[in-house]
């Protein structure tokens, strides 16, 4: 699956730092720190585990804080990175967290490296989504758990007023908080080039991974997908 052209993606993200975490706030009534707590609690077994697309760093020190001793979180927008560390400093549990500035299509770790890999609102902004998907499974260890946590397709019932909310209200929610309405019109666009919940489980089997199964959250916009790579595999097999 081909996605946004990552330049523009890091650009706009650099753009919204500093009023990202209050947006994520706003537009989730701030479920979303429910939501990473329930992903992070998912890996919570692991002795090391990576975020992808780690943002301003609030997946990983949830993992932290779950009991994992070494977490990674990496990101390709520096600027969100920057803002990650300093949260690090100041988090009573940063001193397990590390995080780099890195491309999820191209992790800069060893095969079978973590115990767990997780992300949060993170796939739909990959410029290649199987691509991201094969590098998670690479690095994991076999057996090791796989946690994608990802705005979805709403439920029938609730489309029209979920579109009218993630299409209008946002963005202009967007404009006037974070000072940039297209950013904010971006992610309804990100969405509906998006694989719906079934699709993107049926998608991690494909790519070899095991286990598979995912849960609604948000009224049922919003996936937690969990999936495992196998644990008897020929090293380096897909």
């Amino acid at each position: 699956m081909t996605g946004p052209v990552p330049e523009a993606v890091q650009q706009m993200f650099t753009r919204i730092v500093g009023r990202y975490d209050l947006m994520n706030r706003l537009m989730t009534a701030g479920r979303d720190r429910v939501w990473r707590a329930r992903a992070a609690a998912l890996v919570a077994g692991g002795r090391r585990v990576l975020d992808l697309g780690c943002g301003t760093g609030d997946l990983s020190l949830a993992v932290a804080a779950a009991g994992v001793p070494t977490v990674v979180g990496i990101d390709f927008a520096p600027a969100m990175v920057r803002v990650a560390e300093a949260k690090r400093r100041r988090h009573p549990m940063g001193e397990q967290v590390r995080f780099l500035v890195a491309d999820a299509l191209a992790l800069p770790f060893a095969d079978e490296t973590f115990d767990g890999v997780v992300n949060a609102f993170v796939l739909r902004n990959l410029a290649d989504l199987d691509q991201g998907l094969v590098e998670a499974r690479r690095v994991l260890r076999p057996g090791g758990r796989l946690v994608c946590l990802e705005i979805t397709h709403p439920p029938a019932w609730l489309a029209p007023l979920f579109w009218l909310y993630f299409g209008q209200v946002v963005p202009l929610l967007g404009g006037i908080v974070a000072g940039d309405r297209g950013a904010y019109a971006y992610l309804p666009a990100s969405l509906r080039r998006f694989p719906p919940a079934p699709d993107l489980a049926r998608r991690l089997e494909r790519l070899g991974f095991t286990n598979v199964r995912y849960e609604r959250l948000g009224l049922g916009t919003v996936a937690l997908h969990l999936a495992e790579r196998p644990p008897h595999e020929p090293r380096h097999g897909r």
